[in-house]
């Protein structure tokens, strides 16, 4: 991925569920649970079915082709 958006985050953690939200990569948190249990999210290169799964700063984290890291604001 060449094109990669800072996200920040306030905490020195997120969840994904939470963060796919923040990112404005799905509308809401269902959109999210659906998103995370097809398949379709990657973490640091790994697909990722754990909603709750905790993002540090310097996660990065990929679904339909974009990709957005965890930054601390």
């Amino acid at each position: 991925m060449s094109n990669i958006e800072p996200v920040f985050i306030r905490d020195e953690m997120i969840r994904l569920g939470q963060f796919l939200k923040l990112a404005n990569l799905v509308e809401n948190g269902t959109h999210a649970r659906d998103v995370i249990q097809d398949g379709l999210v990657k973490v640091n290169d790994e697909i990722c079915e754990q909603r709750g799964k905790q993002l540090h700063p310097g996660d990065l984290v990929e679904l339909n082709g974009m990709a957005v890291q965890v930054e601390r604001d």
